[in-house]
């Protein structure tokens, strides 16, 4: 395994064992709950939107350890980001888990740490989890009272 990776997996456990974020939030304004029935994950997402910024957000629930690195991460990466941002930051994520492998490093630069789960492409049951924080969130955004899920 090269330092890279090794260094990529570290990260992941890091934000799975010590999750940021990971805590209920009264002052959400918009909230959604994910569902992935084939690991088990099960996830809330909250977030505080004023206007057009994501001013606050967290998660919680139950979930394996790469869907509660990947909701620690972008929790960490969207607070007070605009929520065209949250759109477009969760379509360069799941184009570099689902798209071309050739494209995989473009997208390093633009998602920081969240380039780090780039090799849960390799284990295509494991995207899910790695995605369903991010539909969780667009569910919340869009006020959606389906349970978010990836398909």
């Amino acid at each position: 395994m090269s330092e890279l990776s090794e260094l990529y997996q570290e990260l992941i456990l890091e934000h799975g064992k010590n999750p940021r974020n990971m805590r209920s939030m009264e002052a959400a304004n918009h909230n959604a709950e994910g569902f992935n029935p084939l690991c088990g994950d099960h996830i809330t997402v909250h977030a505080h939107v004023v206007g057009d910024t994501i001013e606050d957000l967290s998660f919680e629930g139950s979930a394996c350890a790469i869907c509660t690195a990947s909701a620690s991460m972008m929790t960490q990466q969207l607070k007070s980001a605009a929520t065209s941002d949250a759109d477009s930051l969760f379509e360069q994520f799941r184009n570099m888990l689902t798209g071309p492998e050739s494209n995989a490093d473009a997208y390093e630069q633009s998602l920081g740490k969240l380039a780090s789960l780039a090799g849960v492409r390799r284990y295509p049951m494991r995207v899910k989890c790695a995605t369903l924080p991010w539909h969780t969130l667009k569910a919340a955004l869009e006020d959606s009272a389906d349970i978010a899920t990836t398909e």
